[in-house]
C-alpha cells in the first residue's frame, strides 16, 4: 500500500468515524426522548439500543485502525 492509499484510507475512517458518532449521539437523543413519552414503545427503544451498540462497536474498530495499540 502506498503513502497515498494509507492517506486517503485514514481520511475515510476518520470521516466514517465522525459519522458513526454523530449518529450514536442522534440515537441517544430518540432513545432519551421515547423514554420520557407517557406511551413507552418498548420494542422501538429496544431496536434504537441495540443499533446504538452496534455504532460503538463499529467507533470502537475504527479508533483501534486509526490509533493502534502501541507497545512499548
Amino acid at each position: 500500500m502506498s503513502m497515498m492509499d494509507s492517506e486517503d484510507e485514514r481520511i475515510t475512517l476518520e470521516r466514517e468515524l465522525q459519522l458513526l458518532n454523530q449518529e450514536h449521539r442522534d440515537l441517544d437523543a430518540a432513545i432519551f426522548a421515547l423514554e420520557r413519552l407517557d406511551i413507552r414503545d418498548q420494542l422501538q427503544i429496544q431496536r434504537l439500543k441495540k443499533r446504538k451498540l452496534a455504532l460503538k462497536d463499529r467507533i470502537v474498530m475504527i479508533s483501534g485502525k486509526l490509533r493502534p495499540d502501541i507497545i512499548a
